[in-house]
């Protein structure tokens, strides 16, 4: 295999460009020629490839000096919540898409993409509101693998995934409130970073992009190999990650018996992730995570009511614009009361507290990304949302960040840090992925 072939796709694509190999204008025509896709041809809900070949041939003008950006001419897309100038903002609703209108200036997230030299090829296909893990619409169509049109996405991120898997973008940004960046990232078989909570409202990079619930609302990335994940990351929030010499970690796990509901490939998925990471130096120990089980029940009530206060404003309280299982959520999500609110918050503050002592015991935690490796097209999926959001609410509660290990059969695996640990777990992500290169 020669040097280059090794390189990760977004270092391989920069190296190509600074050595002049590619042009921008080139990297920005292959981009373009993949782009919806997928069976439904929604992976954007807003493109103009017009404009992307204008922004491509500015960029040696922008920066004509070397060292260039860390995103320099690198194709990437954004989820419809955030704001591009000369765009609507739908949140992959037709409500949205009609109020907001036309966007006059860019959200922070599109600037800083801008800033780092990254050409925007679009915005991408959501699940409504960002209030679902499936990427169904029925506004927009459902949201297909381009691999393979039996598949459904994941969501709420699902055109960020879809536009990685195809190739239209070498990295999107997600948002992740429970789940919707890890989910997709997993089904794909992607990789996945999920900011930690503070780091994400802290860069004030929310600024421009609409929330479902703050109080779980994170961003970061969607993009295909672990040893990219430090450079997408210092390109969006600014930190570097160190290089990880230390190979001898504890990792903690959930239990075979937290797994009662998986399927088999989820199993083999992360049986095969524990053996690899392992084979790394890392002791990796079960613990009792029986707790967790209350983490649903918390983070759909406060989402709800929270998602509630933010379109009741929009709609005057009739949420009846939004798919029925949407509206219902809100409707509820409207109707508590403070004082069931207060004591969803006070559960939240526990289960943060205890949740946060298990992973400080460790170097890192590992859990399945949901207890399915694939959402079936046209299949009902009211009891898929449990099997999801079972595994990913609990580190949405404790505000964790989370990379996701990709499987190449959708089975991805949760691999876990410590609140504000985001440098140190995306060098491991990364020490790692070299390893298995």
């Amino acid at each position: 295999m020669s040097v280059l072939a090794a390189r990760s796709p977004v270092q391989q694509l920069s190296d190509q460009l600074a050595r002049g190999d590619i042009t921008p204008r080139a990297a920005a025509e292959q981009a373009l020629s993949c782009a919806n896709s997928n069976a439904s041809h929604n992976v954007y809900l807003a493109f103009d490839a017009e404009k992307v070949r204008d922004e491509a041939d500015a960029l040696p003008r922008r920066f004509p000096r070397d060292p260039k950006p860390l995103l320099y001419g690198v194709p990437v897309s954004i989820k419809d919540c955030f704001d591009v100038a000369g765009f609507p903002t739908t949140l992959g609703s037709r409500f949205y898409a009609e109020r907001n209108g036309v966007a006059r200036e860019d959200s922070a997230v599109a600037a800083r993409l801008r800033e780092q030299g990254a050409l925007t090829i679009g915005k991408t296909h959501m699940h409504p509101l960002a209030y679902g893990i499936t990427g169904e619409n029925p506004d927009y169509g459902d949201c297909v693998e381009p691999r393979d049109a039996r598949r459904l996405t994941g969501g709420s991120s699902s055109g960020g995934a879809a536009s990685v898997q195809e190739q239209s973008a070498l990295a999107a940004i997600g948002t992740d409130t429970g789940g919707s960046i890890r989910l997709p990232a997993a089904l794909c078989g992607l990789a996945g970073y999920r900011a930690s909570l503070e780091l994400a409202h802290r860069t004030g990079l929310w600024r421009g992009g609409v929330h479902l619930a703050p109080t779980f609302d994170t961003l970061g990335w969607l993009f295909q190999d672990l040893r990219d994940a430090p450079l997408l990351a210092e390109a969006l929030f600014g930190f570097d990650a160190p290089e990880m010499t230390e190979t001898r970690l504890r990792i903690g796990c959930v239990p075979d018996d937290f797994l009662h509901d998986c399927d088999a490939q989820v199993l083999a998925g992360f049986a095969d992730w524990k053996r690899k990471l392992t084979e790394c130096g890392a002791t990796i120990a079960a613990v009792d995570t029986g707790f967790w089980e209350d983490a649903l029940e918390i983070y759909t009530a406060i989402t709800a009511q929270e998602a509630a206060a933010i379109h009741g404003v929009n709609t005057a309280g009739d949420f009846s614009h939004f798919p029925a299982s949407i509206a219902e959520r809100l409707a509820w999500g409207a109707s508590l009361s403070a004082d069931e609110i207060a004591m969803f918050r006070a559960g939240h503050a526990r289960f943060r507290e205890r949740a946060g002592a298990q992973l400080r015991g460790f170097d890192f935690f590992l859990a399945p990304c949901a207890a399915l490796h694939e959402l079936a097209v046209g299949a009902d999926h009211t009891k898929s949302r449990r099997a999801i959001l079972r595994y990913t609410t609990p580190m949405s509660l404790v505000g964790a960040p989370v990379v996701t290990l990709p499987c190449a059969s959708g089975a991805g695996v949760q691999l876990i840090a410590q609140p504000n640990s985001d440098a140190r777990l995306l060098g491991y992500a990364r020490a790692v992925g070299t390893r298995l290169a």
